[in-house]
Protein backbone atom coordinates (compact mmCIF):
# COMPACT_ATOMS: atom_id res chain seq x y z
CA UNK A 1 0.00 0.00 0.00
CA UNK A 2 1.28 3.45 -0.94
CA UNK A 3 2.09 6.13 1.57
CA UNK A 4 0.03 9.27 1.78
CA UNK A 5 2.73 11.13 -0.16
CA UNK A 6 2.18 9.12 -3.34
CA UNK A 7 -0.55 9.08 -5.95
CA UNK A 8 -2.83 6.13 -6.52
CA UNK A 9 -3.46 7.26 -10.13
CA UNK A 10 -1.22 9.32 -12.39
CA UNK A 11 -1.72 10.03 -16.07
CA UNK A 12 0.54 11.93 -18.43
CA UNK A 13 -0.79 13.12 -21.79
CA UNK A 14 -3.29 10.25 -21.80
CA UNK A 15 -5.20 10.28 -25.09
CA UNK A 16 -7.58 8.04 -27.01
CA UNK A 17 -8.74 8.41 -30.61
CA UNK A 18 -11.36 6.28 -32.33
CA UNK A 19 -10.82 6.68 -36.10
CA UNK A 20 -11.27 10.46 -36.55
CA UNK A 21 -12.85 11.11 -33.14
CA UNK A 22 -10.57 12.16 -30.27
CA UNK A 23 -12.42 10.86 -27.22
CA UNK A 24 -9.72 11.92 -24.74
CA UNK A 25 -7.16 14.67 -25.23
CA UNK A 26 -3.83 14.68 -23.37
CA UNK A 27 -5.19 14.11 -19.85
CA UNK A 28 -2.94 14.77 -16.85
CA UNK A 29 -4.32 13.53 -13.51
CA UNK A 30 -3.03 12.90 -10.01
CA UNK A 31 -5.28 11.13 -7.52
CA UNK A 32 -4.25 11.08 -3.87
CA UNK A 33 -4.68 8.06 -1.64
CA UNK A 34 -7.87 7.95 0.47
CA UNK A 35 -9.43 10.85 -1.41
CA UNK A 36 -12.91 10.97 -2.91
CA UNK A 37 -12.14 12.08 -6.43
CA UNK A 38 -15.06 13.42 -8.45
CA UNK A 39 -14.63 12.96 -12.20
CA UNK A 40 -17.16 15.35 -13.66
CA UNK A 41 -18.42 16.18 -17.12
CA UNK A 42 -21.44 16.14 -19.42
CA UNK A 43 -22.38 12.97 -21.29
CA UNK A 44 -19.75 12.19 -23.91
CA UNK A 45 -17.02 14.14 -22.12
CA UNK A 46 -14.62 11.17 -21.98
CA UNK A 47 -15.23 9.91 -18.44
CA UNK A 48 -15.95 6.27 -19.28
CA UNK A 49 -13.11 6.21 -21.82
CA UNK A 50 -10.72 7.30 -19.06
CA UNK A 51 -11.95 4.57 -16.73
CA UNK A 52 -11.47 1.92 -19.43
CA UNK A 53 -7.93 3.18 -20.00
CA UNK A 54 -7.13 3.04 -16.28
CA UNK A 55 -8.44 -0.52 -16.07
CA UNK A 56 -6.44 -1.61 -19.12
CA UNK A 57 -9.59 -2.52 -21.03
CA UNK A 58 -8.50 -0.36 -23.97
CA UNK A 59 -5.09 0.94 -25.04
CA UNK A 60 -4.23 4.63 -25.20
CA UNK A 61 -3.44 6.26 -28.53
CA UNK A 62 -0.82 8.40 -26.77
CA UNK A 63 0.41 9.11 -23.27
CA UNK A 64 0.45 6.83 -20.25
CA UNK A 65 -1.34 5.97 -17.04
CA UNK A 66 -0.08 4.35 -13.87
CA UNK A 67 -2.18 2.90 -11.05
CA UNK A 68 -0.36 2.01 -7.81
CA UNK A 69 2.80 2.91 -9.76
CA UNK A 70 2.12 0.15 -12.32
CA UNK A 71 1.60 0.71 -16.04
CA UNK A 72 -2.05 0.41 -17.04
CA UNK A 73 -1.19 -1.45 -20.25
CA UNK A 74 1.67 -3.74 -19.25
CA UNK A 75 0.45 -4.55 -15.72
CA UNK A 76 -3.33 -4.30 -16.07
CA UNK A 77 -3.97 -7.74 -14.54
CA UNK A 78 -2.03 -6.86 -11.39
CA UNK A 79 -3.81 -3.50 -11.22
CA UNK A 80 -7.29 -5.01 -11.52
CA UNK A 81 -6.52 -7.41 -8.67
CA UNK A 82 -6.37 -4.39 -6.35
CA UNK A 83 -9.39 -2.52 -7.71
CA UNK A 84 -13.10 -2.70 -7.04
CA UNK A 85 -15.31 -1.56 -9.92
CA UNK A 86 -18.99 -0.67 -10.19
CA UNK A 87 -20.31 -0.07 -13.73
CA UNK A 88 -23.02 2.46 -14.42
CA UNK A 89 -25.66 -0.26 -14.74
CA UNK A 90 -24.67 -3.29 -12.62
CA UNK A 91 -26.39 -6.59 -13.42
CA UNK A 92 -27.23 -9.26 -10.88
CA UNK A 93 -28.81 -12.69 -10.77
CA UNK A 94 -32.34 -11.65 -9.82
CA UNK A 95 -33.20 -14.89 -8.01
CA UNK A 96 -30.28 -14.55 -5.59
CA UNK A 97 -30.34 -12.60 -2.33
CA UNK A 98 -27.94 -9.82 -1.37
CA UNK A 99 -26.11 -12.21 0.96
CA UNK A 100 -25.81 -14.87 -1.72
CA UNK A 101 -24.53 -12.31 -4.22
CA UNK A 102 -21.78 -11.10 -1.90
CA UNK A 103 -20.87 -14.65 -0.88
CA UNK A 104 -20.62 -15.65 -4.55
CA UNK A 105 -18.32 -12.72 -5.29
CA UNK A 106 -16.20 -13.14 -2.16
CA UNK A 107 -15.34 -16.74 -3.06
CA UNK A 108 -13.48 -15.51 -6.13
CA UNK A 109 -11.08 -13.59 -3.87
CA UNK A 110 -10.81 -15.52 -0.61
CA UNK A 111 -9.70 -19.08 -0.01
CA UNK A 112 -10.08 -20.44 3.46
CA UNK A 113 -12.68 -21.22 6.09
CA UNK A 114 -16.27 -20.43 5.22
CA UNK A 115 -16.64 -18.56 8.50
CA UNK A 116 -14.15 -15.91 7.37
CA UNK A 117 -16.08 -15.39 4.13
CA UNK A 118 -19.36 -15.07 6.03
CA UNK A 119 -17.79 -12.50 8.34
CA UNK A 120 -16.67 -10.47 5.33
CA UNK A 121 -20.15 -10.69 3.79
CA UNK A 122 -21.74 -9.51 7.03
CA UNK A 123 -19.23 -6.67 7.26
CA UNK A 124 -20.17 -5.46 3.77
CA UNK A 125 -23.91 -5.74 4.43
CA UNK A 126 -23.55 -3.54 7.49
CA UNK A 127 -21.28 -1.09 5.65
CA UNK A 128 -23.98 -0.37 3.07
CA UNK A 129 -26.81 -0.58 5.63
CA UNK A 130 -28.46 -3.66 4.09
CA UNK A 131 -28.22 -6.18 6.91
CA UNK A 132 -31.99 -6.14 7.34
CA UNK A 133 -32.51 -6.87 3.62
CA UNK A 134 -29.73 -9.41 3.25
CA UNK A 135 -31.98 -12.40 2.57
CA UNK A 136 -34.50 -10.83 0.20
CA UNK A 137 -34.40 -11.72 -3.52
CA UNK A 138 -32.71 -8.97 -5.52
CA UNK A 139 -35.79 -8.50 -7.70
CA UNK A 140 -37.56 -7.03 -4.64
CA UNK A 141 -34.91 -4.37 -3.96
CA UNK A 142 -35.18 -0.71 -4.94
CA UNK A 143 -32.75 0.99 -7.31
CA UNK A 144 -30.88 2.61 -4.46
CA UNK A 145 -30.59 -0.68 -2.57
CA UNK A 146 -29.26 -2.45 -5.65
CA UNK A 147 -26.70 0.30 -6.18
CA UNK A 148 -25.54 0.04 -2.57
CA UNK A 149 -25.25 -3.72 -3.03
CA UNK A 150 -23.14 -3.03 -6.12
CA UNK A 151 -20.77 -0.91 -4.04
CA UNK A 152 -20.57 -3.66 -1.41
CA UNK A 153 -19.80 -6.18 -4.15
CA UNK A 154 -17.04 -3.94 -5.53
CA UNK A 155 -15.60 -3.45 -2.04
CA UNK A 156 -15.75 -7.08 -0.93
CA UNK A 157 -12.12 -7.82 -1.92
CA UNK A 158 -10.64 -4.98 0.20
CA UNK A 159 -9.59 -2.97 -2.88
CA UNK A 160 -7.00 -0.21 -2.65
CA UNK A 161 -8.98 1.74 -5.27
CA UNK A 162 -12.72 1.80 -5.84
CA UNK A 163 -13.86 3.01 -9.28
CA UNK A 164 -17.54 3.91 -9.60
CA UNK A 165 -19.04 4.84 -12.98
CA UNK A 166 -22.06 7.14 -12.47
CA UNK A 167 -23.02 5.44 -9.16
CA UNK A 168 -26.14 7.55 -8.53
CA UNK A 169 -27.20 8.61 -12.03
CA UNK A 170 -30.55 6.81 -12.16
CA UNK A 171 -31.57 7.08 -8.51
CA UNK A 172 -34.20 9.17 -6.77
CA UNK A 173 -33.06 11.72 -4.13
CA UNK A 174 -33.28 9.22 -1.26
CA UNK A 175 -31.35 6.58 -3.18
CA UNK A 176 -28.69 9.13 -4.11
CA UNK A 177 -28.36 10.28 -0.50
CA UNK A 178 -27.86 6.69 0.67
CA UNK A 179 -25.21 5.98 -1.96
CA UNK A 180 -23.32 9.18 -1.10
CA UNK A 181 -23.34 8.24 2.59
CA UNK A 182 -21.77 4.89 1.74
CA UNK A 183 -19.12 6.61 -0.38
CA UNK A 184 -18.25 8.92 2.52
CA UNK A 185 -17.78 5.91 4.82
CA UNK A 186 -15.38 4.29 2.35
CA UNK A 187 -12.76 7.06 2.50
CA UNK A 188 -11.04 5.48 5.50
CA UNK A 189 -10.77 2.11 3.72
CA UNK A 190 -9.88 3.00 0.13
CA UNK A 191 -9.50 5.68 -2.53
CA UNK A 192 -12.78 6.43 -4.32
CA UNK A 193 -12.63 7.55 -7.95
CA UNK A 194 -16.07 8.13 -9.40
CA UNK A 195 -17.49 9.66 -12.54
CA UNK A 196 -20.73 11.61 -12.56
CA UNK A 197 -22.63 14.47 -14.16
CA UNK A 198 -24.64 15.24 -10.98
CA UNK A 199 -23.13 18.44 -9.62
CA UNK A 200 -24.77 18.36 -6.19
CA UNK A 201 -23.30 14.93 -5.48
CA UNK A 202 -19.78 16.09 -6.27
CA UNK A 203 -20.09 19.12 -4.01
CA UNK A 204 -21.40 17.01 -1.12
CA UNK A 205 -18.78 14.26 -0.93
CA UNK A 206 -15.71 15.04 -3.06
CA UNK A 207 -12.49 16.59 -1.85
CA UNK A 208 -10.94 16.82 -5.33
CA UNK A 209 -12.68 17.50 -8.64
CA UNK A 210 -11.79 17.27 -12.32
CA UNK A 211 -14.08 18.59 -15.05
CA UNK A 212 -13.86 17.20 -18.57
CA UNK A 213 -15.53 18.61 -21.66
CA UNK A 214 -15.33 17.09 -25.13
CA UNK A 215 -12.43 14.93 -24.06
CA UNK A 216 -10.35 17.77 -22.63
CA UNK A 217 -9.58 18.69 -19.04
CA UNK A 218 -11.00 22.16 -18.39
CA UNK A 219 -10.76 22.45 -14.59
CA UNK A 220 -9.23 20.57 -11.69
CA UNK A 221 -8.34 21.12 -8.06
CA UNK A 222 -9.49 20.71 -4.48
CA UNK A 223 -13.23 21.36 -4.21
CA UNK A 224 -12.62 24.34 -1.89
CA UNK A 225 -10.41 26.03 -4.50
CA UNK A 226 -12.89 25.53 -7.31
CA UNK A 227 -15.74 26.83 -5.19
CA UNK A 228 -13.73 29.92 -4.28
CA UNK A 229 -14.40 31.12 -7.82
CA UNK A 230 -12.09 33.04 -10.12
CA UNK A 231 -12.66 36.24 -8.12
CA UNK A 232 -11.08 34.80 -4.99
CA UNK A 233 -12.58 35.61 -1.59
CA UNK A 234 -15.41 38.15 -1.83
CA UNK A 235 -17.68 39.57 0.90
CA UNK A 236 -21.23 40.67 0.05
CA UNK A 237 -22.36 43.66 2.13
CA UNK A 238 -25.62 45.67 2.22
CA UNK A 239 -25.50 49.10 3.90
CA UNK A 240 -27.66 52.03 4.93
CA UNK A 241 -26.25 55.45 5.77
CA UNK A 242 -23.16 57.34 4.60
CA UNK A 243 -21.69 54.56 2.48
CA UNK A 244 -19.29 56.90 0.67
CA UNK A 245 -17.37 57.77 3.82
CA UNK A 246 -17.22 54.10 4.82
CA UNK A 247 -16.10 53.17 1.30
CA UNK A 248 -12.94 55.26 1.51
CA UNK A 249 -12.12 53.82 4.90
CA UNK A 250 -12.46 50.23 3.70
CA UNK A 251 -10.55 50.89 0.48
CA UNK A 252 -7.58 52.10 2.49
CA UNK A 253 -6.97 48.67 4.00
CA UNK A 254 -4.05 46.82 2.38
CA UNK A 255 -5.95 43.52 2.24
CA UNK A 256 -8.81 45.00 0.17
CA UNK A 257 -8.08 44.48 -3.54
CA UNK A 258 -11.29 45.96 -4.94
CA UNK A 259 -14.89 46.97 -4.25
CA UNK A 260 -17.82 46.76 -6.67
CA UNK A 261 -20.67 49.03 -5.63
CA UNK A 262 -24.35 49.03 -6.51
CA UNK A 263 -27.86 49.53 -5.18
CA UNK A 264 -30.65 47.15 -4.28
CA UNK A 265 -34.03 47.94 -2.67
CA UNK A 266 -32.85 51.34 -1.51
CA UNK A 267 -29.65 50.02 0.04
CA UNK A 268 -26.03 50.32 -1.02
CA UNK A 269 -24.44 47.01 -2.00
CA UNK A 270 -20.75 46.15 -2.00
CA UNK A 271 -18.77 43.20 -3.25
CA UNK A 272 -15.47 43.47 -1.42
CA UNK A 273 -12.58 41.39 -2.83
CA UNK A 274 -9.85 40.62 -0.30
CA UNK A 275 -6.35 39.19 -0.46
CA UNK A 276 -6.16 38.19 3.21
CA UNK A 277 -9.33 36.30 4.22
CA UNK A 278 -8.27 36.03 7.86
CA UNK A 279 -7.74 39.78 8.20
CA UNK A 280 -11.07 40.44 6.49
CA UNK A 281 -12.87 38.03 8.80
CA UNK A 282 -11.39 39.69 11.87
CA UNK A 283 -11.63 43.36 10.86
CA UNK A 284 -14.08 44.09 8.04
CA UNK A 285 -17.39 43.88 9.90
CA UNK A 286 -15.99 45.63 12.95
CA UNK A 287 -14.73 48.44 10.74
CA UNK A 288 -18.23 48.99 9.35
CA UNK A 289 -20.11 48.63 12.63
CA UNK A 290 -17.91 51.31 14.18
CA UNK A 291 -18.48 53.63 11.20
CA UNK A 292 -21.31 55.86 9.88
CA UNK A 293 -23.42 53.04 8.36
CA UNK A 294 -25.91 50.37 9.35
CA UNK A 295 -25.00 46.90 8.05
CA UNK A 296 -28.12 44.98 7.00
CA UNK A 297 -26.34 42.05 5.37
CA UNK A 298 -22.82 40.72 5.67
CA UNK A 299 -21.63 37.37 4.32
CA UNK A 300 -18.84 35.71 2.44
CA UNK A 301 -19.80 34.93 -1.14
CA UNK A 302 -20.32 31.23 -1.71
CA UNK A 303 -20.13 29.57 -5.11
CA UNK A 304 -22.02 26.50 -6.20
CA UNK A 305 -20.24 23.92 -8.29
CA UNK A 306 -22.87 24.55 -10.95
CA UNK A 307 -21.52 28.11 -11.30
CA UNK A 308 -18.00 26.82 -11.88
CA UNK A 309 -19.20 24.04 -14.17
CA UNK A 310 -21.25 26.29 -16.43
CA UNK A 311 -18.45 28.86 -16.52
CA UNK A 312 -15.86 26.40 -17.83
CA UNK A 313 -18.20 24.37 -20.05
CA UNK A 314 -20.14 27.20 -21.70
CA UNK A 315 -17.36 29.76 -21.52
CA UNK A 316 -14.87 27.36 -23.03
CA UNK A 317 -12.13 28.63 -20.77
CA UNK A 318 -9.37 26.64 -19.14
CA UNK A 319 -9.61 26.87 -15.34
CA UNK A 320 -6.83 24.45 -14.50
CA UNK A 321 -5.32 24.77 -11.05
Amino acid sequence: METNNTFVIETHGLSKTYKSIQALKSLDLQVHQNSIFGFLGPNGAGKTTTIKLLLGLIRPTAGSATVFGMDSVEQSVDIRARIGYLPQEPHFYEYMTARQTLRFTAKFFFKGPGKAIEERVDEMLHLVDMADKADRPLKTLSGGERQRLGIAQAQVNYPDLLILDEPAASLDPIGRRDVLEVMSKLRKYTTVFYSTHILDDVQRVSDTVVILNRGALVAQGPIEELLAGSEGVVYLIHLKGDAQAALQQVKSKPWVSGIKTGEHAGETTWQVSVTDPQAAEEQLLKLLVDGPVVVTEFRRKQYELEDVFMQVIEGGQDARK
